[in-house]
């Protein structure tokens, strides 16, 4: 499906903090100048309302933004780490791919969202000078850049969403109502995936069209395309339910109820939003005699009711007419998804693994992304923050004693008193 894409989404790291002392002729014992690094790039979503599909992801699904430039002397700060922007159709829901939680619905152009921010860069050593410490020979390590996987689903903002069984002709009539008839041919994807067109009325008006995937019975409940189908009717101001005029009155019925039971059993809301019906395949009909039957029964049930032939063109200018006066009297209502992600917190956890001391956490792995072991003034520095987090308790509460092995992202260090 190209409504649908899972990618993976990585911010810069922060650039390092700077060790450095002033060196100027005539100033014997300048103090700290070392400036931060720059901060990380962020990666960002931004709406495009030149896009119609996520199709390109097909084709890249990895985007990590530049890493920020290190400090340097003289309180330089590093560079900041260029952002990488994600170009995304209007419609896009962002969703967490661990959680399914919506992170964003983005649909306005122009409209941004970082999903994953760049890591703060980290503090020269001018950012630790004190009243007890004049010369800090400390610096902090760039934080990491947020990273996780997420998926983008596409929900077709339209105005017009065609519906119907498969093969009832409805890529047909939008390449002939709309300028989409080149774009269809270029699609390497079939109607298993929406198709736009874009009506341009005379008076500059857009109107978007778009071929909805076919429908089966049982949709609502994930059977065939499913809620992958319904999820894009949500969207569209009109319905245009789209019946094969050459089957039989009862089966053309039938065909109509079972679509519009599928709308009703997924959103009250949805079977609520206007609808026109329309038949199409005129031309295969020998005896137009059913045409005054079926205009009885869709007005009796309260849908206006249309007869056309997609290939030749018979009743379309009427068709036209009725869309177009329906689209301009239709409020404008744009649905946005709920955001329901609340950011992962790792709290602190200590606890035995065979032998070893596994300590996890935010705080505390960061910390230890961010420090620079080969210093020790950094290192002093640590084990103060290591106290200070409860750690050091918690450990004593395992029973560690003097010389076993603690474990903090990946790294190991013996424990000392």
């Amino acid at each position: 499906m190209i409504d649908r894409a899972k990618i993976y989404v990585e911010g810069g790291r922060g650039g390092d903090g700077a060790i450095s002392f002033r060196r100027e002729k005539y100033v014997p014992r300048g103090g700290p100048d070392g400036g931060d690094g720059g901060k990380g790039g962020d990666v960002i979503l931004v709406v495009d309302p030149s896009l119609s599909t996520l199709l390109d992801f097909r084709y890249k699904r990895h985007f990590k933004a530049g890493r920020g430039g290190h400090g340097g002397g003289k309180n330089k700060k590093g560079k900041d780490g260029k952002d990488v922007v994600i170009r995304v159709p209007p419609g896009t829901i962002v969703r967490d791919a661990e959680t399914g939680a919506v992170m964003a619905d983005l649909v306005e152009p122009g409209e941004k969202f970082i999903v994953a921010k760049g890591g703060r860069g980290g503090y020269g050593n001018a950012h630790f000078k004190s009243p007890t410490n004049q010369a800090p020979r400390i610096a902090e390590k760039g934080e990491e850049g947020e990273a996780r996987w997420i998926i983008l689903e596409l929900k077709v903002i339209a105005d017009v969403g065609i519906m119907g069984k498969p093969n009832v002709g409805k890529s047909t009539l939008i390449s002939r109502l709309s300028n989409a008839k080149p774009k269809i041919a270029d699609y390497p994807f079939t109607t298993l995936s929406p198709v736009l067109g874009v009506l341009e009325l005379e008076s500059g008006e857009k109107i978007i069209l778009a071929d909805i995937p076919g429908l089966v019975e049982g949709a609502h409940k994930g059977r065939g395309l499913g809620i992958d189908f319904l999820r894009h009717v949500e969207r569209t101001k009109l319905l245009m339910h789209m019946l094969d005029l050459s089957l039989p009155v009862e089966e053309i019925k039938d065909n109509f109820r079972k679509i519009n039971e599928e709308l009703k059993l997924y959103s009250e809301k949805l079977i609520s939003k206007p609808q026109i019906v329309v038949g199409n395949k005129l031309d295969l009909v020998k005896d137009r005699g059913k045409l005054g039957e079926l205009k009885e029964f869709f007005e009796k049930a309260g849908y206006e009711f249309i007869s056309i032939s997609a290939i030749t063109g018979e009743g379309i200018d009427k068709l036209l007419d009725v869309v177009v006066d329906r689209v301009r009297h239709l409020p404008k209502e744009v649905i946005r998804e709920k955001v329901t992600y609340i950011p992962r917190v790792k709290p602190l956890k200590v606890y035995k693994e065979g032998d070893v001391f596994v300590v996890e956490g935010d705080e505390v792995e960061r910390l230890v992304s961010m420090t620079r072991f080969d210093s020790d003034e950094a290192l002093k520095k640590f084990q103060r923050e290591i106290r200070r987090l409860g750690v050091e308790e918690k450990l004593k509460e395992l029973g560690v004693k003097e010389g076993d092995t603690v474990r903090i992202r990946g790294m190991e260090f013996e424990y000392r008193e």
